[in-house]
């Protein structure tokens, strides 16, 4: 993995955070419940890809990265609402070794005399502060896309066309991918094709991606036009990259190291994910391995043992390969697109972000 990459990577990754967590939003939120509750997830740190990869897509074609500054933070914020609802969605009780929002604040909420030990009300509390907190993040990653026209002179029709593609298709289309997720874990697994499965990875992921390469060269070009052959081709490049993460994500889910996820492994088992990796493995699996996938798949109290074995089971029967082999696929798709772009410092950028997406371990 470039060290290089990881370098570029790291210093927009504290430019966003030093924008976002400036006093002049801070302040803006009240009660203290939730301005923490707002923050929390960008005070834990994060990966910030996807405004790195806008800020790359902005400099690749010519464009001054300062000036979309405030869509790389949005993008970010955007991204973060989704992720605290997600939490609740999924009943995570950690993100990024942290407490997730939900959790903290129930917990927070029965040491409190007023909810007097009720963990239900405590539980409640805390899921209302966190729906709370993602309805303000999205509106405030909607503001600050505004400050691409007040504070850095972008053409008021980039700002508002971006502003409508990213609450009315991305916000559609993330909704639309979520729900599915919840509704396939609910499905018999030999219903799903996977073509239903990379449909609902790519829009609950790779939508936004997409929005970040188009966002990230609509600013650099200063143009409304998303038919320019450099947006349309680093938009499908970003959007196939965005599947091939999900497909990543899929596998560190089940491989990965706690300690750098920053979550358990095995929550996908135990939330009854249909991935790509269970589907490839189930069709392969015997009856005795298939009735020991539908015991353990989406049994939040399964034993640590149980979910080893269907871990290993989805290694043997060739899943874990399949998707790496999807995602590998999908890289190559990506690959193409950027070709199409100039050679320059910023395209490789863009390619090796594209490698990471195959590669990472976080």
């Amino acid at each position: 993995m470039s060290k290089r990459l990881l370098a570029e990577i790291e210093k927009r990754a504290k430019l966003i955070q030093d924008y976002v967590l400036s006093d002049e939003y801070v302040t803006r939120f009240n009660p203290e419940d939730m301005r923490d509750a707002v923050t929390a997830y960008f005070r834990s740190g994060g990966k910030r890809l996807r405004p790195a990869v806008l800020l790359f897509a902005c400099g690749a074609v010519g464009g001054d990265e300062s000036k979309a500054l405030c869509a790389a933070a949005a993008v970010e914020i955007f991204h973060t609402w989704t992720l605290v609802h997600d939490d609740i969605i999924d009943r995570d009780a950690l993100r990024r070794g942290q407490p997730t929002v939900h959790e903290y604040f129930s917990q927070k909420a029965l040491a409190w005399e007023q909810f007097r030990g009720d963990s239900a009300d405590a539980r409640h509390y805390g899921v209302s502060v966190a729906v709370l907190a993602g309805d303000v993040q999205h509106g405030w990653g909607i503001s600050l896309m505004t400050e691409l026209t007040t504070r850095y002179e972008i053409d008021s029709t980039v700002t508002l066309a971006l502003i409508d593609n990213l609450d009315t298709f991305v916000l559609t289309t993330l909704v639309d991918g979520e729900l599915l997720d919840i509704q396939q874990s609910r499905m018999e697994i030999e219903d799903l094709t996977e073509a239903d499965i990379e449909e609902m990875q790519w829009k609950k992921t790779g939508a936004l991606y997409e929005f970040c390469g188009r966002a990230g060269a609509a600013i650099g070009l200063n143009t409304a036009d998303f038919s320019h052959p450099f947006i349309e081709a680093i938009s499908k490049f970003t959007s196939a990259c965005g599947t091939a993460f999900q497909l990543q994500d899929d596998i560190l889910g089940i491989l990965g190291d706690e300690k750098l996820l920053g979550k358990p492994v095995g929550s996908d088992i135990r939330e009854g994910k249909r991935t790509l990796i269970v589907r490839s493995a189930y069709r392969k699996a015997s009856p005795v391995q298939r009735e020991l996938i539908n015991r353990v798949l989406g049994n939040e109290k399964a034993a640590a043992g149980d979910v080893r074995e269907i871990t290993e089971l989805l290694v043997s029967l060739g899943g874990v390969d399949m998707a790496k082999q999807r995602a590998k696929a999908h890289l190559k798709e990506a690959l193409y697109y950027l070709k199409k772009i100039p050679e320059s410092s910023y395209r490789d950028l863009l390619a090796d972000w594209a490698k990471l997406m195959t590669e990472r371990e976080f």
